[in-house]
């Protein structure tokens, strides 16, 4: 009997040392509340703004071109109408291309300043995890990656907390 005893408190005891320690993050709330994504997007924000402005100038001054073609196009002859037509249909195209490659070459650098972002987030909780002795830090967004969490293991505000302390130095 003793030695069915201690046999179980030994199993006991086994299976205690082996417990895996899990956590999990907000990774949507991670994201937007990391304080260098917040200096990003409002970094963006603006160069957006900066360029709306001076392709808005752009659109404007060819509106006013256009205007000022109709009315004075009653006194062109059917010739120069075709060639101010054209004329401006060609400034009309590049405007358009313009917009096009400008708002692409903005969408693709925050993609790449983005990408770089959730890569050092991940690092960190990567990171974070092996110092602090976790075997599973999971993500969790909208699309509910985690249905069920027990109370305690959400550690969201602690890796925002870290992240935003790194980010200041």
């Amino acid at each position: 009997m003793k030695k069915l005893i201690l046999v179980v408190l030994v199993a006991a005891g086994l299976t205690s040392c082996n417990q895996e320690k899990t956590a999990y993050v907000d990774t949507t709330k991670l994201i937007q509340e990391y304080k260098e994504m917040k200096d990003v997007e409002a970094e963006f924000t603006s160069k957006s703004d900066r360029i709306k402005g001076e392709l808005d100038s752009l659109a404007q001054s060819f509106q006013a071109e256009v205007q000022a073609y109709q009315e004075n196009m009653s006194k062109l002859s059917t010739a120069q109408r075709q060639e101010k037509e054209q004329e401006l249909m060609k400034k009309q195209q590049t405007i358009q291309q313009q917009q096009q490659m400008m708002g692409n070459q903005l969408r693709s650098e925050s993609d790449v300043v983005i990408d770089s972002i959730v890569t050092k987030v991940k690092d960190y909780v990567k990171v974070y995890g092996e110092k602090n002795d976790y075997t599973y830090i999971f993500g969790s967004n909208e699309s509910a990656n985690i249905m069920y969490a027990k109370e305690g293991l959400d550690i969201t505000e602690v890796i925002l907390e870290k992240l935003n302390e790194g980010y200041k130095e």
